[in-house]
């Protein structure tokens, strides 16, 4: 119910789809996951690196926090 919603398909009308699929689309639908994937990959490590590049240790404050938060409990 949900996925009619939001995406405007149910189960019936995917399967019809992808049963009709031509191997066209398959190869187009590949490209996109594959495209958007390296994007996605290439972004991160961008994100990654500009983080660093701006003096935020994001490892050490995660640890000092874990740390920190031990040392309170007992």
């Amino acid at each position: 119910m949900l996925d009619q919603l939001l995406m405007g398909i149910d189960e019936s009308t995917l399967a019809y789809d992808l049963q009709r699929a031509h191997s066209a689309d398959l190869m187009f639908m590949r490209f996109r996951f594959w495209f958007w994937g390296f994007v996605s990959t290439v972004c991160g490590f961008l994100v990654g690196h500009l983080i660093a590049l701006s003096g935020i240790n994001i490892f050490s404050g995660v640890w000092e926090g874990l740390l920190d938060f031990w040392h309170h409990l007992f």
